[in-house]
Order: structure tokens, then sequence, then C-alpha cells
């Protein structure tokens, strides 16, 4: 880790978040808490932590990698789902651990049972089907195929869940798409019917789809972005508040990052500022030099339009974003000092710097912000 800065997590926030999405979605759906690019950048090690006080025992991640750390980080048992890259090794390991991953093509599932069976355990998996994102899953034939095999070795397979992606749920322009999805996904889950396979989990919803379709929840829902204080979009907020007699944003932001001054000089009039020539002094200024850059998340589209707060105010990210560094104009300041904390994401005073400050200047997703923020920084839980 290296203290250039440090991320920030709100403990209150997090426990704001869950209680909210357990009063909406309610008692008989089970949360798994989806914790892949590093908990969308908050830190797997240090937010499962604090999921885990606040009852969530259920944990969804991209890889095996992932996984591990998430394990490695319980207090106590809890389910973790690998939704997408495991090695052969990795099957073994999952199901010498019960972790539980996705099936979205017949291979996979010979391996698990090839492995679950030299083990003499069941491999926990998760059925995913294709039924319109056209990205992972199983087609009619294949799903076929997997019930099949199952039912041939039934013994060392447990039907976890039978899950799909929905194509876009944050977005009126994809309705129609989902509810296609939505038959076909009810359509193939008729098969596992007739067979006389039921699994324990049925789950298509991610953040959006809980919210914007209801009928989705179903057994699990698998929640991101809202657990972190943030609306898969500004579709589903609107969608969610029109019905609501309070106005106000339900969900707390989780994440701050501040950093520190580590240099301040003066510019003369005429001078550039930076690499290159995109920035020009007009008059005398004086700068500030902060020691974070695009290698640690701080975007190198912000060059020239990004903002953070000193003392309270609000300062301009002047020249070319660095690898390492950024330059801000403190000419309005007095007494700026080696030292003073500078706030990249948060609260100073009374004013903020907002993650979705970034996405309007930079073109990026929430998701993207956050995900790009370096697993090098250091990230402290907050009380």
């Amino acid at each position: 880790m290296i203290d250039n800065s440090t991320i920030s997590l709100s403990e209150k926030s997090i426990k704001n978040n869950i209680s909210f999405l357990r009063s909406k979605l309610g008692d008989t759906v089970k949360i798994s808490a989806v914790v892949k690019a590093n908990a969308y950048g908050h830190g797997i090690e240090q937010i499962v932590p604090v999921f885990e006080k606040y009852g969530i025992d259920h944990y969804s991640v991209f890889d095996y990698s992932e996984a591990i750390r998430v394990y490695n980080c319980l207090s106590k048992s809890s389910s973790i789902m690998v939704m997408g890259w495991l090695s052969e090794k990795d099957i073994r390991d999952a199901i010498e651990k019960e972790i539980e991953f996705f099936v979205f093509n017949i291979e996979r599932l010979q391996l698990a049972v090839k492995f679950a069976k030299e083990l003499g355990l069941q491999a926990k998996i998760h059925l995913e089907t294709e039924t319109g994102m056209n990205r992972s899953g199983l087609n009619g034939t294949e799903l076929n195929a997997a019930i099949a095999v199952i039912k041939e070795n039934i013994d060392h397979i447990e039907l976890t869940g039978f899950c799909t992606h929905l194509a876009g749920a944050e977005s009126v322009s994809n309705h129609f798409r989902i509810q296609n999805q939505l038959q076909k996904y009810q359509e193939m889950a008729g098969e596992l019917d007739v067979n006389n396979l039921k699994p324990k989990y049925k789950h298509v919803a991610n953040s959006a789809a809980s919210f914007v379709y209801p009928e989705t929840r179903m057994d699990l829902v698998r929640i991101g972005i809202m657990l972190y204080g943030f609306w898969s979009s500004t579709e589903v907020f609107v969608q969610y508040i029109n019905n609501q007699d309070d106005m106000a944003d339900p969900l707390k932001r989780i994440l701050g990052w501040q950093s520190q001054i580590m240099a301040v000089k003066e510019i003369k009039r005429g001078e550039f500022v930076g690499y290159g020539i995109s920035y020009l002094a007009q008059s005398k200024i004086t700068t500030a030099l902060v020691p974070v850059g695009y290698s640690f998340g701080y975007s190198r589209s912000l060059s020239n339009k990004g903002r953070v707060l000193i003392r309270g105010h609000q300062c301009s990210v002047i020249g070319v974003v660095n690898m390492n560094m950024i330059i801000i104009d403190v000419t309005h300041l007095k007494n700026v000092e080696v030292g003073d904390k500078v706030v990249l994401i948060g609260k100073q005073g009374k004013l903020e710097i907002k993650v979705s400050a970034f996405s309007e200047i930079s073109d990026e997703l929430n998701y993207e912000i956050l995900a790009h923020l370096s697993e090098s920084i250091t990230r402290r839980v907050l009380k």
C-alpha cells in the first residue's frame, strides 16, 4: 500500500444502504453482494467484513482470485458465487471449498462432474442461460444437454442456481428486450420443472432490475452499485423517487478520496504549466502539486477540467493529468501549505466533489471511475 492518498469508507453509509435495500426487497429475497472489481473500487478486504457485520452472507465475484480474497476475509460461513472466469484447477479448488460457480457451457459442467467425482463431493453450480444478452449462457439445446448430465450425476452436482443476465434493465429503451428475456427464461425454467430439477435460487436481477422490474427479484438478487450508494442510472432513480413522498435520495455514498499538497509553486504570467502547451498562465498564479494521477485512477480526461477541494474551496486542475501527479490552481487561496488536505472525492466544509462530477466531465460511467481506483491506495473504514 502507498500513502500518497487515502480512500475512506463510511460504515454508517454501508449500514444505511443495506437497511434500505432490505426494506424494499423484502425478507424472502436473498441479497448477494456483488464485490467484483475490488468491490467496485472500494476494496474487498475492507468492505466484505462490514457487509458481513450487517448481515450479508452471499457474495458474487467475477473470477476465482476475487472469490479467494472474499473467502479469506470472512469470519463466518457465507456463500461465494463466481460468475465468470475459472481455470481447471480453480474448479477443483472451488468444489473443495464449497464455492459456487456459474456453468455457461457444457465443458465447464463436465469438468465440474469430473472433479466432484474425484473428490467425492458435490459441485455447487448455477446454470446460466442465454436469453438474449448474447454474451454467456446455455442456449436451449445446451440446456437440455446440461440437464441430462446433471441427472446422470445427481450425487455430484448440486443445482444451487438457475440464472440469466438482463441486457440493460437500467434503461427504458431496453424494455422490450428485457420482456423477451424474461419470457425466454421462464420457458427454459420449465425444462427444469419437467425434469424434476429444483434450483435453490432462481435469479436474474441486478440492482436496476430489482427496482424497475420487481417481478425479477425471485429468490436472490445480485446487488452491486446500490450497495455502494449509487443508482444504476438516472432513469432508475427517477422512477423510484416518483413513487415516494420523500424526494431525498435514500442511498448514501460510501467512498471518499483524499490526498495532500506535496509542493507549492509560483508561476509567472506567460509560462506554460505541465506537459505540452495545454495550459498557459494568463497572470501570475500559485499552484499546488498533488501526488495522484492516472495510474491511481484520476483519469487523464480530467486534464484542465477536474476539480478538488482545498481549505473548503473548489480548486481547478490545470495542465495535463500526469501518471502520478496533478497540478492545482490555488491562486485564490491564502496561505496554502505543503501538507494541506486535498479532497478528490467527498465533502469538505459545505462543498462536495461527487463521483458523478467525474463522470460528467470524463464521459466515464460511475462504475468505470470506481473500478479504476488503484488497489495500491490505502483504504480505511470510518465508524
